[in-house]
């Protein structure tokens, strides 16, 4: 299947390179997308889970700088583009993401990110999101679903031990969390169950 919905073509993740996955780059446009740019601390996420955020949050970056028609719409994107400066929020929620690549000794290329934070501290000059506890609680169990069938070694060793308090959520540098329930961008039909 060849994507489409790309200006000219161009995989706005792989621009001005050629895309390696130009049937269908990324996945993009397979069908089986599942956009979600995690509230979570991306140290929660396995190797799969760091590697597909980075690459929505590179096709995000490009949605918000006019560069591609497609995603232009997606729900993940609501709150970002709320953001008094949507571009500089995507670029700490990227810079944040290529923080823990770094620890983990990945190459993930800090030049994609068009408008990097100011400063060392991934919200230097960025004023922060807030997200909810009940956000926060569905997509620890979400995460924790997926990493049970991908990932079950590094469930264990990561999200084994999280506490069931809101407050023992990490959360991704530009976040912070309040009390409230799913934010209404969420178009999971599931969501968990239990107090939020």
């Amino acid at each position: 299947m060849v994507l489409t919905a790309w200006r000219g073509g161009k995989c706005p993740i792989c621009t001005p390179l050629p895309c390696p996955y130009i049937a269908a780059p990324h996945g993009y446009g397979t069908g089986d997308i599942d956009m979600r740019l995690w509230s979570l601390h991306p140290s929660l996420l396995d190797r799969q889970g760091l590697v597909a955020c980075w690459r929505e949050a590179l096709l995000a970056q490009a949605v918000l700088l006019g560069r591609t028609r497609g995603y232009t719409a997606h729900p993940q994107l609501e709150r970002f583009k709320a953001h008094p400066q949507p571009t500089t929020a995507i670029g700490a929620y990227l810079a944040g993401l290529h923080a823990e690549a770094v620890s983990r000794q990945y190459r993930f290329d800090a030049a994609r990110i068009v408008h990097p934070p100011k400063g060392e501290i991934v919200t230097d000059g960025v004023e922060v999101i807030h997200v909810t506890f009940g956000q926060l609680d569905f997509e620890l169990s979400h995460l924790r679903t997926k990493l049970a069938h991908r990932s079950p070694e590094f469930l264990n060793e990561h999200l084994a031990s999280l506490g069931t308090t809101h407050a023992a959520i990490p959360v991704h540098p530009l976040f912070m969390s309040a009390p409230g329930p799913i934010a209404s961008w969420e178009r999971s039909e599931t969501p968990p169950t239990g107090p939020k």
